[in-house]
């Protein structure tokens, strides 16, 4: 998920580019007439040409919703709404699964044609009371107005879209809906059909179906960039009326809705809806279209509704209705982001940032990673959601590796490991959360033994632990303090569950460890030679544990090549004082938190915001364009971003020093960067966005991962230290041992 050059560099060769306006749709403000396609009729109609189409990708990352029914397992479809509206990657029959790439909405004159979300003023709201309900409205001023509500079927896998079409100016216009599947996370090898007014397709594995009432009045399915929407609507007319698209390839689909958007045509209800084939998809369009928009909408925030009764009161101390609006609305999205089939997987983010776009097949931010399962399920826990938590720790379980007792980087929702690098925190936070759901019984017992014992006996490449391949931003081996805080909280947890099992021999030995560490930590990552200040900071990592050495080493994401490891600092050191590992005035703490702030901090009108690390380069180019791992060392090409998540560590901290005032701007901070729609993102433009460029204010949030899960926990988590006055996640028996 974070940039990892070595980890990308197979994927790299597999990677295909789209062409502008191929199966994106049209550039913005695109409506030329005049297109000029070969073989171009008003009767076109047969097998569409021009296959395979396109090469496919996905969307941009930046969604402005997400959802999914609350616990339907009769509904395995999540939905994501783009930053400029219309559906985009739709998953089924899992959360790793993306089946649907995008699907718009064209309003045409009959002489000239726009994408809605290009036509002019356009925003999403999430619903209030109505669950994970989201409505985008786009405005053609003086024209004409467009109105979307999504939600899910509880009862079946379909997406239901109300869709509400007004004529400002009272002349009728058309509208359409262009759709492209990417079924079974593929978009290379559908098929397609145009059929008793409805648009089929399917790739062997999964079907799905999109239909409407009133029933569409004309559909057509082709191929990327040659014989679809988007190439025949360009002069405002549906020319084409392709009954197949039989040869496998990146298909788009078209249909042209009853609505004109003067009286009597304003309404329309589609169904994008899934299943194993054709005839199981067409059967849920059936069902969903004839119990009606209304129903499955009541039903849906129903659910969302009974789960919220379920959970603790939101704090008091939030302060006004939108702070408690992105509470309620973060603790639904931890909660869409479990998947169905598999309970407890949690996955990182619906979306697909940056180069991972750019790939035929998803990439990392759909899988489950043991750190932002942990940081979901303390998020659940805060929030009251026990049981969901519970859930997350037996999937880590489950997902333990046999025999050596360690957690794999990273799994999909199966549970199937899929990056093959060692993360030692990623060992250590599961015993951390077994703690924290006091789980002392002799299952959970043998999968903590298992995780303690691999810490302790850790070793590669001359190095033994707390020395880790990778810390938790992925990219860099070494000592890292925050990577040696989960371990020590670990190793003092798993000590507790053993003496709960009656073996004191391996808590002894547990602890005697976790001891060593935390008296050496200092000696190993803080540094009193570096060039930032005279007094002792924390390095983001020292590669050979001796943080006075002018050791260099390379950043990656088009870093420096030789950047002297005592110039790179990183917030992520403040885990030694949630976790109890420090204490808050730690002198080696102050002091790093002085050297973080002038390296790393900036100030917006939202509040401030830290980047990741000195350095960084996982975030959009210099001119704003994607990151993608191939540019060049020391080119600087890529910049990475402010993280909000970061904002609610610091608030963990302020708390943990006496400041709650501190701690209550950085939760406001952090709802600053949400969007219109309440979603949470991983980045927000720094105080050097691109230049030159409109839409890049500082505080705002990158095409990042949004909503980025992690972030969402902690705000949660953050909500409710402040309310309690302490960091509720903070493990008792480490505080105790170490204050």
């Amino acid at each position: 998920m974070r940039a990892a050059r070595t980890l990308l560099a197979a994927a790299a060769a597999t990677s295909l580019a789209v062409p502008v306006g191929a199966s994106a749709g049209w550039a913005a403000g695109d409506t030329a007439a005049g297109n000029t396609a070969t073989g171009r009729s008003a009767a076109a109609r047969g097998d569409a040409p021009g296959a395979p189409g396109a090469a496919p990708n996905w969307t941009s990352a930046d969604k402005s919703g997400f959802g999914t029914a609350y616990g339907a397992k009769e509904s395995p479809v999540w939905f994501t709404v783009g930053a400029r509206g219309g559906l985009t990657e739709v998953y089924y029959p899992d959360l790793g699964t993306p089946s649907g790439r995008s699907l718009d909405f064209v309003v045409s004159d009959g002489r000239t044609a726009v994408r809605a979300g290009e036509a002019g003023a356009g925003h999403t709201e999430a619903i209030d009371g109505a669950g994970l309900t989201f409505t985008h409205t786009d405005t053609a001023a003086g024209k004409w107005r467009l109105t979307t509500r999504y939600v899910t079927d509880p009862a079946r896998a379909s997406v239901l879209v109300d869709v509400s079409f007004t004529s400002l100016d009272r002349r009728p216009r058309t509208l359409y809906t262009v759709y492209d599947p990417g079924l079974t996370n593929d978009g290379s090898d559908d098929t397609a059909a145009s059929a008793g007014g409805a648009l089929t397709a399917a790739d062997g594995h999964t079907a799905s179906v999109l239909s409407a009432t009133p029933r569409f009045t004309a559909t057509s399915s082709g191929y990327a960039g040659a014989s679809d929407g988007w190439t025949d609507l360009r002069d405002g007319r549906m020319d084409w009326r392709y009954a197949s698209a039989r040869t496998p390839g990146n298909v788009v689909q078209t249909a042209r809705t009853a609505v004109t958007g003067v009286r009597g045509r304003q309404h329309t209800t589609l169904a994008l809806s899934f299943g194993p084939a054709v005839a199981a998809a067409r059967s849920a369009a059936g069902a969903s279209l004839t119990g009606g928009f209304p129903r499955a909408a009541r039903a849906y925030a129903d659910g969302w509704q009974r789960y919220l009764r379920s959970l603790d009161p939101a704090p008091a101390s939030l302060r006004g209705d939108p702070q408690r609006r992105l509470f309620r609305v973060s603790e639904m999205v931890l909660a869409a982001s479990e998947d169905k089939t598999h309970p407890g997987a949690f996955i990182a983010s619906p979306s697909m940032p940056w180069y991972w776009r750019e790939e035929v097949k998803s990439g990392p931010y759909h899988l489950v990673w043991s750190r932002d399962l942990y940081q979901i399920a303390t998020g659940l826990i805060a929030a009251g959601d026990v049981a969901g938590a519970r859930r997350a720790l037996n999937f880590l379980f489950d997902s333990q590796q046999r025999p050596d007792g360690s957690f794999p980087q990273n799994t999909d929702v199966a549970g199937v490991p899929v990056w093959d690098n060692l993360q030692l925190d990623e060992v250590a936070l599961p015993i951390v959360l077994a703690a924290q759901l006091r789980r002392t019984d002799p299952g959970t017992w043998s999968h903590v033994k298992r995780a303690a014992d691999f810490l302790i006996g850790f070793s590669r490449d001359g190095h033994t632990a707390p020395w880790t391949p990778q810390e938790r931003w992925e990219n860099q081996s070494g000592y890292s303090p925050n990577t040696i805080a989960a371990e020590i909280a670990g190793l003092v947890c798993a000590a507790g569950i053993a003496r709960a099992n009656g073996d004191g021999a391996s808590a002894d030995r547990y602890l005697a460890t976790a001891d060593d560490w935390q008296s050496k930590v200092d000696s190993w990552t803080v540094t009193s030679t570096g060039p930032y200040d005279p007094k002792p900071y924390y390095l983001r990592l020292s590669k050979d544990g001796d943080p006075n050495a002018a050791t260099t080493y390379a950043v990656g994401d088009s870093g420096p090549s030789a950047v002297d490891q005592r110039a790179v600092v990183d917030p992520s050191f403040l885990d030694l004082v949630r976790l109890g590992v420090q204490p808050a005035d730690h002198p080696a703490i102050r002091n790093t938190l002085a050297v973080v702030d002038r390296q790393l901090g900036y100030t917006t009108a939202g509040g401030r915001y830290w980047h990741r690390a000195s350095f960084d380069g996982y975030g959009e180019t210099l001119t704003g364009a994607d990151w993608n791992f191939n540019f060049p060392a020391d080119s600087r090409a890529t910049r990475g971003r402010g993280w909000p998540l970061l904002n609610g560590e610091r608030g963990e901290y302020d708390l943990a020093a006496g400041n709650g005032a501190g701690a209550g701007r950085e939760l406001a901070a952090m709802a600053n960067t949400a969007s219109p729609s309440l979603m949470l993102p991983e980045q927000v433009w720094d105080d050097q966005p691109p230049s030159g460029q409109p839409g890049y204010r500082p505080g705002t949030g990158t095409r990042s991962a949004t909503p980025l899960i992690w972030t969402h926990a902690q705000y949660v988590r953050l909500a409710v230290d402040l309310a309690a006055g302490r960091v509720v996640e903070q493990p008792a028996e480490v505080a105790a041992r170490y204050r």
